[in-house]
């Protein structure tokens, strides 16, 4: 299936992004994760592909894993970053000949003390072009892209990053999945300008639950995210507790996951950094119901 066919109308698409672990004792924790987030069901678990490229074999081993050991479809991470055309096409053919029929095409941030993004010779700038050479060459690839509720970092304002975002559509993205966001105003607000320019594929939000307040920190600083203010203040008060920050982070993402159900979302991606804690509390406390992919309300 291609990733824009789990958000057929009447349905409801539960997605869950890992990255793929560095150590021996990382990979043994994050099997044992995978073991814990399959009993849900997902539609679909995508890995990440590191700064630079520099976990392409590991994404696909670890999409290899999840269809192997979780029985659902993965989706791989694919970036423009440090690669020519030639070598992106040569990717793709092993994505194909290893059972993933799904991609998350992306543009790839700037390698690490570079602050602006540059194609190497022969490769390619834009998302929009990896969207168009995906779709060219591997017609039956599902292919998701990313979209910023709150505006890339790097774009001038979110007019024009929308436009962006259209054209990655109209090169033949199924999907679009946000970045991680805390304020659902700000979702909403993106929605209407997204359906008001005529994006018609469907758009999934990214939820990010926090259970480190430090970590978070750094996190929204490197991606641009709105943290706000008043969960900054109740974090802070208890930034020396760890159990505190987990009960107030993944309570603030209940509220933002049932505000976006009942807003008719047709589909939810959660970042779990590779735990399934937090995952698992979201998923019980709003009664998810995997053999029927609903919530039951």
């Amino acid at each position: 299936m291609r990733v824009g066919d789990f958000y057929r109308p009447g349905g409801f698409g539960l997605s869950i992004e890992i990255f793929p672990p560095k150590t021996e004792n990382g990979e043994q924790a994050l099997q044992q994760t995978l073991d814990r987030l399959a009993k849900f069901q997902p539609a679909f678990i995508s890995c990440t592909y590191g700064a630079g490229g520099t976990t392409r074999d590991q994404t696909l081993r670890w999409c290899q894993e999840i269809q192997d050991r979780c029985g659902v479809p993965a989706t791989a991470h694919f970036t423009c970053v440090g690669s020519t055309r030639e070598e992106l096409l040569a990717w793709l053919d092993r994505a194909s000949n290893a059972g993933v029929g799904n991609i998350m095409a992306l543009r790839g941030d700037p390698p690490q003390g570079e602050k602006t993004f540059q194609a190497v010779d022969g490769g390619l700038k834009y998302a929009n072009e990896l969207v168009e050479l995906i779709r060219a060459h591997h017609p039956d690839m599902g292919i998701g892209v990313a979209g910023y509720p709150e505006k890339h970092l790097e774009c001038v304002d979110a007019a024009t990053d929308l436009i962006n975002l259209k054209r990655k559509v109209d090169a033949g993205a199924d999907a679009v999945f946000t970045q991680l966001f805390y304020e659902n105003e700000n979702f909403f607000r993106f929605r209407d300008e997204y359906e008001r320019i005529g994006i018609t594929v469907p758009l999934v939000a990214g939820i990010m639950p926090i259970t480190s307040f430090a970590r978070i920190q750094r996190i929204t600083a490197m991606c641009g995210a709105i943290f706000p203010k008043a969960l900054s203040k109740r974090l802070e008060a208890v930034q020396d507790d760890a159990d505190a920050q987990f009960e107030i982070g993944v309570g603030h993402a209940i509220q933002q996951c049932q505000e976006l159900i009942d807003q008719g979302v047709p589909g939810i991606h959660l970042y779990v950094l590779n735990k399934s804690d937090a995952c698992e509390r979201i998923l019980g406390e709003l009664n998810w119901q995997p053999a029927e992919a609903k919530f039951a309300g």
